[in-house]
């Protein structure tokens, strides 16, 4: 009698979606593109969601969805923010793994190829309490950005490579789309939200990620990059207290890693309160300080907090 090997069944139609919101991006989208073409594994969407532009990317993406060698999906949404345009992809992925690859930057012409195969590295029966592939960035002359991992391969959590190792600068990589979905980006705070909450989060879930010195993406500065801190303390101070709020309450734990960096969290829970009190939006009543440790924390770097508000309304006015 002969056997027949039963054949496991999977959900997705590729390995990567490779996902880009948008918004009025028509003139540097055409990075992304080429770097897609230029990609040695070719298992992979592209799905563009478009957070209501009017600069004929549109017309521009349709065009490519003509020539191109892999599948382009295009979601057109009103606009209301890249958050929403990231969490409407990632219902929309018919992919595995989602790659978030901005509307300005590129891929190394190897980055899929690799992550395949470190994805692949990964026994079958562990890939459960993976949620990444997290790698490095380079920009355009070659210099990585930011920190290198303290080993090639490193299997932790993001809260230790960020406090326990102190890996610091932009990282990129590959995300578990299931997973993506049970911890999506907060919508209805206004203005930006770190990512780094999200990431959290699934840390605390139990998720680990491989991070590998393996550079995957080519980085662009960007002129409206949410970096400036004078501009973001006062149009997104919602998100960035609760970054704030996040490492005073929630990370204690790595406090002997880094004590630097919850004095700053201290003083910038402070800074960003009274942004948002100046601005009419109260503190959120569900995320009160209930430790010890993280009140002392903010009343002991409360001046502080005060005087970085108060640079920030000198330099406002200016």
């Amino acid at each position: 009698m002969t056997m027949v090997p039963c054949m496991s069944f999977s959900p997705w139609r590729h390995l990567f979606t490779v996902l880009t919101p948008t918004y009025n991006r028509a003139n540097t989208l055409a990075r992304v593109y080429a770097s897609l073409r230029e990609q040695s594994f070719q298992d992979f969407e592209w799905l563009v969601v478009d957070d209501g532009s009017t600069d004929g990317t549109r017309e521009l993406v349709q065009g490519w969805q003509q020539e191109a060698s892999f599948p382009i999906r295009y979601v057109w949404q009103a606009n209301q923010h890249k958050k929403s345009a990231f969490n409407h992809g990632v219902r929309q992925a018919n992919g595995e793994l989602i790659v978030a690859l901005d509307s300005d930057d590129s891929l190394d012409i190897n980055a899929l190829d690799t992550m395949a195969g470190v994805w692949s590295g990964i026994p079958s029966e562990d890939r459960s309490r993976f949620v990444a592939i997290t790698g490095l960035c380079a920009r355009p002359d070659g210099r990585i950005v930011g920190d290198m991992f303290p080993d090639d391969v490193v299997d932790t959590t993001t809260l230790d490579m960020t406090f326990k190792y102190r890996v610091k600068g932009e990282k990129f990589g590959c995300m578990r789309t299931e997973v993506l979905r049970q911890f999506p980006f907060p919508e209805d705070i206004p203005g930006f939200v770190p990512e780094s909450l999200v990431w959290r989060a699934m840390a605390r879930a139990g998720y680990v990620t491989r991070f590998v010195n393996q550079v995957f993406r080519v980085y662009y500065d960007s002129a409206d990059s949410l970096s400036a801190e004078g501009r973001s303390s006062q149009q997104h101070a919602q998100g960035l207290w609760l970054l704030a709020y996040d490492t005073v309450e929630k990370c204690l734990p790595w406090f002997r890693y880094q004590p630097q960096m919850f004095f700053s969290a201290g003083a910038r829970y402070t800074r960003f309160a009274m942004h948002m009190r100046r601005a009419g939006q109260a503190l959120p009543a569900d995320r009160p300080l209930t430790g010890l440790g993280s009140r002392l924390l903010v009343v002991a770097m409360w001046p502080v907090g005060v005087l970085l508000y108060g640079r920030d309304r000198f330099r406002g006015r200016s």
